[in-house]
């Protein structure tokens, strides 16, 4: 009690949730009064207030004789106490985030041996501490880096305790230790923080009003303090922010208080609103952060395709051309964003021969027809147009009603015809009792008219009745003549034409539509028994058939030229390859007597620029030479050495022949031309002479 008048507890408390709290329990002693003791000891030698006693020591015998003298006892101090500490507080705080240096507190100690050479208290912690050091001389205790109350393992036990241990001599000594607890105190360090800070809603244009996002549940503060970590919702903002509200703030819900309908005129068809709500801590230094939300509207299909007109009619002239318009539906779709009508022939408008001999544009709706119409086939037609955005649909009754024109050509019953009549036949007669019957498909027989385009030479023939009759005879109109020459031809052939008149479209000849049918009659004369008929036929060239002859000369002359080309190949291929045996040079040779050649021999009527073969001699030289010949022809040359140079080679006729320096071929060693079968080492020099 003399040591210690109270203790401090520390009593920590940590429910299942994590949360915790530390509470000082300050315990007093109270002194009661103990029975004196007795300290004096001589033994102790601790340090006392003097450093050495004076002893008086007086010694007596019996007989009462003494003497006294004085004992001085110098105490020396030995390290032989624990050194204790004088710091009460055991409990320090400190915020988060302290700077590094900060000091926390100061723990003291003393040493019962006193201070000096024996005792140096030196202060520590152990084990060591990254964020505290102390200072081991004075005890100061000092922030040794910042500490963040809001990462583990502190948010859940946000207590350091420390072992400080004081030792009175570095180089060992007694020691103490002392634990102390140091509580990081949590600040509103951080803002709140969401996992999304842009978010993207879809909601269809048809939603009712109510809550579209919970920010609550995608935000949070990491402080742990409640003071701290809580925070609210403010600041809506944006294009649309009126159709939205924060309700309630401190749970951040956007609630939809509005109309989002394209159709409705104050939307003017948006499809996108940005807002910006803002998250703030409640306490301060009042941290925010930004929160951007795009709502996209989706549009709902929610009205039907309706046709302009309940029903369409439209009239076609059957003659109308393929690929034509015919006319047009439209159709109309309240929905926005317009998203396009597309449009569809469902049924009616086949044939025989088409599944539909109509088509219509999807994107536009305008009816074509892609075959020809047939008026005498169908008169008309019946279509189902579909109108469809995708998602719903509607249809509409078109009629095209085919509108009559004589499109149609007279057919007869036979369009091809042989007929022979005699040449005496007389005028008036129907030949062969011939005649023509004709039908057409949208006309009357009144329309029809015959007339003979052409072949009816001299205007021998005619039909009667000429018109107004579906039936017309073949009537000779004049006789043949002859033996006059007016009449050469004896086959006739005749080219009729029969035409409908066109009574359908009315009297304006102008514009009338005629069609016309054809006929082919073919017709012999056949001369009296006692007449010759010689007939001559002129062969007459067709100016189209020009590029025969042309071919025939252009592709013989490329063969004679591809010949002659692969006859002179050969003729040069046999020349190099296998070239003639050459023949022996009869020519006698002529000796050539000069003032600086030995003699030489050369053919007769040898040309300038020749080889001379000269015996061997110690030099080669050239000069002036005076040729002779065996013809006994002299001339004065002029002799210019080009090479001269000589060599022991194989015999003549008997082994492979060397080439010479200076490009002259030559042999190097043979029998002398005029003594054979001797060998003899002989020059070869090259002379280049030319007539003076």
């Amino acid at each position: 009690l003399e040591q210690f008048s109270g203790f401090d507890l520390q009593i920590y408390v940590n429910d299942t949730a994590g949360a915790s709290d530390l509470q000082i329990l300050t315990v007093q002693i109270t002194d009661v009064n103990e029975p004196p003791v007795f300290r004096g000891n001589l033994a102790d030698q601790s340090k006392r207030t003097a450093w050495n006693y004076v002893l008086n020591i007086t010694v007596t015998d019996r007989l009462g004789l003494s003497t006294t003298r004085t004992v001085i006892v110098n105490i020396i101090n030995t390290n032989d106490e624990t050194p204790y500490f004088t710091t009460k507080d055991k409990v320090y705080r400190i915020p988060e985030e302290t700077s590094p240096g900060t000091v926390v507190g100061n723990i003291t100690a003393k040493d019962p041996d006193g201070e000096g050479i024996v005792s140096t208290l030196v202060y520590s912690i152990s084990p060591p501490n990254m964020h505290f050091s102390i200072n081991p001389f004075t005890g100061v205790i000092y922030v040794a880096m910042q500490i963040d109350r809001d990462a583990a393992p502190l948010r859940l036990h946000p207590n350091i305790s420390l072992v400080i241990r004081v030792e009175d001599n570095p180089s060992g000594g007694q020691t103490n230790e002392m634990e102390i607890t140091v509580i990081i105190e949590d600040l509103n360090d951080n803002p709140p923080e969401c996992s999304f800070y842009n978010f993207r809603l879809e909601v269809y244009e048809t939603a009712t009003t109510g809550t579209l996002l919970d920010l609550r549940d995608h935000c949070q503060d990491i402080d742990v303090e409640p003071s701290n970590n809580e925070f609210n919702f403010t600041g809506l903002s944006g294009l649309g922010s009126n159709k939205f509200t924060l309700n309630p703030s401190d749970l951040g819900r956007i609630v939809l208080i509005g109309d989002l309908d394209f159709e409705n005129p104050d939307n003017l068809a948006v499809e996108e609103y940005t807002l910006t709500a803002v998250v703030q801590d409640i306490a301060q230094p009042y941290y925010t952060n930004n929160i951007y939300i795009y709502i996209k509207i989706t549009p709902v299909n929610e009205f039907f395709p309706v046709f302009n007109s309940p029903s369409y009619v439209f009239n076609v002239s059957e003659i109308t051309r393929a690929g034509s318009s015919i006319g047009e539906v439209r159709a109309t779709d309240k929905d926005l964003p317009f998203t396009g009508i597309t449009y569809s022939i469902v049924a009616g408008g086949g044939t025989l021969s088409y599944t539909n001999i109509f088509w219509i544009d999807p994107n536009e709706g305008n009816l074509e027809i892609i075959a020809t119409l047939d008026y005498e086939t169908t008169q008309k037609y019946i279509l189902t147009v579909q109108a469809s955005d995708t998602e719903k649909l509607a249809t509409v009754s078109v009629t095209i009603n085919v509108l009559e024109v004589n499109d149609e050509k007279p057919v007869c019953s036979a369009n091809t015809y042989s007929l022979a009549i005699p040449v005496d036949l007389t005028v008036g007669t129907n030949i062969e009792g011939f005649r023509i019957e004709c039908v057409d498909r949208d006309s009357s027989p009144r329309s029809f008219r015959y007339f003979i385009n052409s072949g009816n030479v001299n205007n021998h023939f005619t039909f009667s009745p000429s018109a107004g009759s579906n039936i017309s005879q073949l009537i000779l109109a004049s006789r043949f003549d002859y033996d006059s020459g007016l009449d050469t031809i004896w086959d006739y052939r005749l080219h009729v034409y029969i035409t409908d008149d066109n009574l359908l479209s009315g009297s304006n000849r102008a514009t009338a539509l005629i069609e016309t049918g054809t006929v082919t009659l073919s017709i012999k004369v056949i001369p009296n028994p006692t007449t010759t008929t010689t007939t001559t036929v002129k062969n007459v060239y067709s100016e189209s058939a020009w590029y025969v002859p042309f071919l025939i000369s252009v592709g013989s002359m490329l063969l004679l030229g591809l010949l002659g080309y692969l006859s002179f190949l050969l003729a040069k291929y046999i020349r190099t390859y296998c070239p003639p045996k050459p023949k022996a040079d009869k020519r006698p040779l002529s000796p050539i007597s000069t003032s600086s050649f030995p003699q030489c021999l050369l053919p007769v009527g040898s040309p300038a620029n020749q080889h001379l073969l000269l015996p061997p001699s110690d030099s080669c030289h050239c000069g002036s030479a005076v040729l002779r010949h065996a013809a006994g022809a002299v001339g004065q040359r002029k002799a210019l050495i080009s090479s001269c140079h000589w060599q022991v080679g194989r015999a003549w006729g008997r082994g492979h022949n060397r080439g010479w320096s200076g490009g002259v071929l030559g042999r190097s060693r043979g029998e002398h031309p005029s003594h054979p079968g001797t060998l003899e080492s002989w020059r070869l020099c090259s002379l280049l002479t030319q007539n003076e």
